[in-house]
């Protein structure tokens, strides 16, 4: 079993010890109750390269990446800095997030939010809808095409977006015919966690051009956000580059300058 199969494995426990305290049916009245939708994916499609900047106080492949992890003031430096989107992770066994992580963020800045999390069940998108989330990942690597079509339409009902991502040429063809209407590549094999920023530009000509493509990890300086831009990027999608930098905001303006 590698990573991403553990990571799923424990994502499937969370989930059923998530229904025993509220229902499917129970969550599903509550997200109900809240309206909203389209944000996130209206600041993908601005013409310049979009930046959804990531809150993670830790990786399976990094460890610890953030000793010290104040989440809100974090995101309140991304915002002023101008990120287009913030990712936020709730996975809390490999990643050390949660749910409160997301709360806290969500009740603080208005930039649009992804629940980065590993999706294995339908019953984590309603979970997003009820923190507040504009957008859910799927990752193609553990939904096969079926449910991943299943589970965009839930979020299509819920007016929520989708980065639906993918890893090679199989995973996009997978994306497509779902009717993935974001596309992330990620370079970060998640099975081995090695990171190949090639991947970006092999894997680029396979999407179509109206769909928008998100280029994810591996990005470490300005250098490879014009690389990302010039292959034909929509928006890149920045972690650990971030988190480790002691000026954030001066990180991602110098990161910008790029584009």
């Amino acid at each position: 079993m590698n990573i991403l199969e553990e990571i799923a494995k424990v994502a499937r426990e969370r989930v059923a010890a998530d229904k025993e305290k509220i229902s499917l049916d129970a969550l599903k009245a509550q997200s109900s109750t809240f309206g909203g939708g389209g944000k996130f994916l209206a600041a993908l499609k601005r013409p310049e390269l979009s930046f959804i900047c990531e809150i993670k106080k830790a990786s399976p492949s990094k460890g610890i990446i953030a000793e010290n992890f104040p989440h809100v003031e974090i995101a309140r430096e991304y915002e002023a800095a101008g990120a287009d989107c913030v990712s936020c992770l709730t996975e809390p066994k490999y990643f050390l997030g949660s749910d409160k992580i997301f709360r806290d963020v969500r009740a603080e800045i208005s930039l649009p939010m992804l629940r980065k999390d590993f999706t294995v069940d339908e019953y984590q998108i309603y979970q997003a809808k009820v923190l507040g989330a504009d957008a859910v990942l799927l990752i193609c690597a553990i939904l096969d095409t079926a449910t991943l079509e299943k589970f965009l339409t839930v979020c299509a009902d819920l007016k929520l977006t989708a980065l639906v991502e993918t890893h090679d040429a199989q995973e996009i063809k997978s994306a497509i015919a779902a009717g993935a209407e974001i596309i992330g590549v990620n370079n970060r094999n998640l099975k081995n966690f090695s990171v190949d920023f090639s991947n970006a530009a092999r894997l680029r000509e396979l999407i179509p051009p109206e769909k928008i493509y998100v280029a994810e990890s591996g990005v470490k300086n300005s250098a490879d956000v014009a690389t990302l831009k010039k292959i034909g990027a929509d928006a890149v999608l920045i972690g650990e580059t971030l988190m480790r930098a002691a000026d954030k905001k001066a990180a991602l303006q110098n990161l910008r300058a790029a584009t």
